[in-house]
């Protein structure tokens, strides 16, 4: 055999003698054809899991027991592979059978006796060629399934990058608000900055949520719930009634009770998106409307502006990643043209549909979204969300806090909103540190990052459990990680909470608040 060959390239022969194999093989031998002759079925199936370009069999070889061991061992095999079968028969009329007995060994190239030398080794060459096409196919999955998976990992530690200044960014907001200068300029700069970390936020979290719609790694957590409450949400306590009033423009609301069945989450993710692009694309004086209803035994959302529009060309592509009019360059302030892909993703998962129509440049748009109607049962009304907690507004917590993070400004800026809202806090830059500041000072929380150097969070956790055994301690994860598997790992690991930065410092309070109740009644009892 030659050295260019491998064993992914042999043809493979089973014939009712080893003699007959043995003469087929000396004959492709001698075009340079890898051959191996195979003595029964087992030995085919175990070389062709091993390695094969082609086989070739005889008619009286496809007995019942062969054909069930061929289609198993081809079954075993991935998606790309279709291997070449040469058939030997002994008469054309019996050719129609033989297929039929080979089923889903459909790849197969019947050659009449007497065979000619030239015919077999065409046959067989031919049969290389197509093998090695799908080998081909075979390796440009293989590279495209790593790009993903290092698309992944470097949008996972993106996001984790960037989370953590944010994190440091919104805890050194809220403590400003509790202590700083009350002045106008000052108020106004603080919101401008508040408002630019949202906007950093969403942008982070668009990227990684259109990845992970796109692999199908999302996972609704459904309840029935009130598209006219979702809207009402996003438009006062998201800010986006005031963000559109901000911009000069006139919003008009026309909603009515609407029920369906989805994660409120990712609704309110698709209701934000909308309303945002119709903000951004929108020239100043121009109008919005957002609408809801039932219509058709569907619940329909109409977003409507008078803004640039887009071109028909455009329409087809609009909901494509990266993607972006003309028009839009000039007008836009930023995004990654990741927003809509994400609408339309989303409205997917939720067995729903979206489309986008306009008239043509500045003649504006509408984008309308149809989800299925629930019937016959209430929506889940959320809570509405904490105010923003003030260093006097009610009574002290008194928790001993132990903070576990690398990054110096997320560190020191949430020890300083801890210590506003009256906790005793520790705090340790690494795993090592955390590990041994926990055993020292027993604290009754720890809010620990996940990506520590040396030791990281979970492995912090699953040794601070195992050191502290039955003794009441609450773990809360506070990381720039957010995939699913991420918060699996953790929350195996043994923490009771996961937050992704950057977390919402009157979410943090509200929980905080909550452990504190927990520890009084454990005391009271």
């Amino acid at each position: 055999m030659s050295e260019e060959w491998s064993l992914e390239d042999r043809i493979l022969v089973l014939t009712p003698t080893g003699r007959d194999a043995a003469l087929a093989c000396q004959l492709l031998a001698g075009a340079d054809l890898p051959c191996i002759p195979c003595t029964d079925e087992i030995a085919m199936c175990r070389e062709i899991a091993a390695g094969a370009g082609a086989a070739i069999l005889a008619e009286e070889a496809l007995l019942p027991w062969t054909v069930n061991a061929l289609r198993e061992v081809l079954r075993q095999q991935g998606p790309w592979s279709d291997l070449p079968l040469i058939v030997f028969t002994r008469a054309s009329e019996t050719n129609e059978g033989i297929l039929a007995t080979l089923g889903p060994l459909s790849n197969a190239t019947i050659l009449e006796r007497p065979v000619r030398m030239s015919t077999l080794l065409s046959a067989a060459k031919t049969a290389l060629r197509a093998r090695r096409r799908q080998y081909e196919v075979r390796d440009l999955l293989l590279r495209q399934n790593e790009a993903d998976r290092r698309k992944d990992e470097f949008l996972a530690m993106l996001g984790h990058e960037l989370r953590n200044p944010l994190a440091a960014i919104r805890n050194s907001l809220w403590v400003l608000d509790e202590v700083g200068a009350r002045g106008d300029q000052d108020l106004r700069q603080r919101k401008v900055i508040e408002r630019q970390t949202r906007h950093l936020v969403r942008m982070v979290d668009d990227l990684l949520d259109v990845s992970r719609v796109t692999l199908g790694k999302i996972i609704l957590k459904r309840q029935t719930v009130d598209l006219e409450e979702i809207i009402a949400r996003c438009l006062h306590e998201l800010g986006l009634a005031a963000l559109a009033a901000n911009h000069g423009l006139t919003l008009r609301v026309e909603t009515e009770p609407v029920i369906v069945d989805g994660d409120p989450v990712r609704l309110e993710q698709v209701i934000c998106n909308l309303v945002q692009n119709a903000i951004k694309y929108t020239p100043r004086g121009g109008e919005l409307t957002l609408a809801v209803r039932a219509e058709d035994n569907q619940g329909t959302l109409r977003m409507r502006d008078t803004g640039v529009g887009i071109t028909p060309e455009m329409l087809p592509q609009i909901f494509e990643p990266f993607t972006q009019v003309e028009s839009s360059r000039i007008r836009s302030e930023g995004g990654l043209g990741l927003g809509l892909p994400l609408v339309r993703g989303l409205v997917e998962l939720h067995g729903g549909q979206v489309e986008a129509r306009s008239d043509g440049p500045d003649q504006g748009s509408e984008f309308i979204v149809r989800f299925p109607l629930r019937t016959g049962k209430k929506p889940v009304r959320r809570s509405a969300s904490p105010g923003q907690p003030t260093a006097n507004g009610g009574e002290k917590a008194g928790l001993r806090i132990l903070v576990v993070e690398d990054n110096m400004d997320g560190r020191e800026s949430l020890r300083d909103l801890l210590e506003i809202w009256g906790h005793q806090v520790d705090l340790a830059e690494n795993g090592h540190e955390g590990v041994e500041q926990a055993l020292a000072v027993r604290p009754d929380v720890a809010l620990i990052d996940i990506g520590l150097p040396g030791m990281d969070g979970n492995e912090v956790a699953q040794r601070i459990r195992t050191a502290f055994g039955a003794d009441p301690l609450v773990l809360i994860a506070m990381t720039g990680y957010g995939q699913p598997d991420d918060r699996r790992r953790a929350l195996q690991a043994g923490f009771d909470s996961y937050l992704v930065k950057p977390v919402d410092p009157a979410y943090l309070f509200r929980l905080l608040g909550e452990v504190r109740q927990q520890l009084q009644r454990r005391e009271a009892s």
